[in-house]
């Protein structure tokens, strides 16, 4: 089943094992270490992440490690600035539009 990104990194608890793993790669067992919960709850986030393609596994010996999925979090990003130059060039519109009306008031 595809997932939607977005609304898998609504959810707290899997940004926060994405902020976790940025930093670098983890074992499920590690990654649950850092959360008031079971591990059974971290693999159903990783499966999730796993299949948005934001995290990705790699099997090193008997463990699976999670990283980061460094170009998809890009192609977030990359959504994201232009979001950002939108809004930018909205709020430098009201700037200009309360700057007129604070100067047409004195």
């Amino acid at each position: 089943m595809r997932r939607d990104i977005f609304q898998a990194i609504a959810d707290p608890t899997r940004r926060a094992i994405i902020t976790l793993i940025a930093l670098q790669s983890m074992t499920p067992n590690a990654i649950a270490d850092n959360f008031h919960t079971t591990r059974q709850s971290v693999s159903k986030h990783l499966r999730i992440l796993t299949e948005c393609q934001l995290v990705k596994q790699e099997q090193q010996g008997r463990e699976i490690y999670y990283s980061l999925e460094i170009k998809k979090m890009k192609e977030i990003d990359k959504w994201l600035e232009q979001l950002r130059k939108i809004w930018e060039t909205r709020y430098n519109q009201l700037d200009k539009v309360l700057l007129t009306m604070k100067k047409q008031k004195k």
